[in-house]
């Protein structure tokens, strides 16, 4: 008998994620690896649907922005001196930054660039947005006590920090 999707235990499965119009967004080449049981190692919702299931099982969870990448939120956009920026800034391009007033280190992505000011956005790109999570679990093993200890999988060969 296969093992069942538990606290612990580490779950492989291959996903695909689609919009709210079923456009494909991001699909898995190969298995993905987390550590179930509350670790923050994939969407809490997609967790509660796995949780008692077996190798095999498929599963389709609708996710609300709540529920995956957040609300947007307009105050996530700055706008900046285009001096503090490389030469060669352009769309879509990323930097890491902190918020006014705080420690807290965000991604941000250029969204556009003029003369003297380059605006960037620390939404998450599907921010606001309704997706639908499809998976299949691939296998279910226990987690190792080193897993367990630091609370996600690791690959082969050790760490993967």
């Amino acid at each position: 008998m296969s093992l069942t999707i538990g606290k612990n235990t580490v779950v492989s499965l291959e996903y695909e994620l689609v919009d709210a119009d079923g456009a494909l967004i991001e699909k898995t080449d190969a298995p993905i690896s987390y550590l179930h049981g509350g670790h923050d190692g994939i969407f809490p919702r997609v967790e509660e649907a796995l949780d008692g299931k077996q190798a095999g099982h498929t599963c389709e969870v609708k996710l609300e922005p709540d529920d995956a990448f957040g609300e947007y939120d307009a105050s996530n956009i700055r706008v900046e001196p285009r001096d503090m920026f490389p030469k060669n800034v352009a769309v879509g391009m990323q930097f890491q930054g902190s918020a006014q007033g705080s420690d807290h280190v965000v991604l941000y992505t250029v969204t556009d660039v003029a003369d003297d000011k380059v605006v960037v956005d620390a939404n998450h790109p599907l921010a606001g947005k309704t997706v639908t999570f499809k998976c299949t679990v691939k296998d279910v093993r226990k987690g190792t006590a080193e897993e367990i200890t630091h609370g996600h999988v690791h690959g082969e060969g050790g760490h993967h920090h």
